[in-house]
């Protein structure tokens, strides 16, 4: 971890907790989408852009906190093509004093999303598959509780950490 002061180490707690609002209310969004697949059914492919759309921006959610993490306390993102992937990777691994951000559960459930976000920026609409889309629907609503969970207790390390720092020796 890069020597950072209690200051900063207090700011990127406030950040990520400030990432965490969208991410709470598309969990909402998501749940009034799928009620209106079920009442009005013949709008379903539109709605389902929708659906595909809100868990592409799940997965950004995550990742800008992922950025934030990366950015001011291992130093720098991955480079090269695969970077999204390596840096979702390393938030399951310690790094110097940081502890892992996420379970390697978490993560290995996550990269189903970040593969989702590739095929949303890549397909037509009308090209999704309703049974895929359906299927990281139900997943989403346990994958956020269980991420926001453990985000939140690496917001506590982050806050611990500041008061360590603070405390005279």
């Amino acid at each position: 971890m890069r020597e950072i002061n209690s200051d900063e180490i207090r700011g990127l707690a406030t950040d990520i907790e400030v990432e965490l609002k969208p991410l709470k209310r598309l969990e909402g969004e998501i749940r009034q989408v799928q009620a209106e697949i079920q009442q009005h059914s013949e709008l379903a492919n539109f709605l389902y852009e929708s659906l595909a759309l809100k868990l592409h921006n799940f997965y950004n959610g995550c990742e800008r906190i992922f950025r934030l993490i990366a950015s001011d306390l291992n130093g720098a993102l991955p480079t090269g093509q695969d970077w999204h992937r390596r840096l979702l990777s390393r938030m399951s691994m310690s790094y110097r004093e940081r502890p892992a951000v996420l379970t390697s559960e978490t993560v290995r459930r996550l990269q189903e999303y970040l593969a989702f976000r590739h095929v949303v920026r890549n397909l037509y609409g009308f090209e999704l598959e309703p049974q895929r889309l359906q299927h990281l629907v139900t997943g989403h609503f346990p994958l956020w509780h269980r991420f926001e969970t453990e985000v939140r207790e690496f917001v506590n390390w982050l806050r611990t950490l500041a008061d360590q720092l603070e405390a005279p020796e």
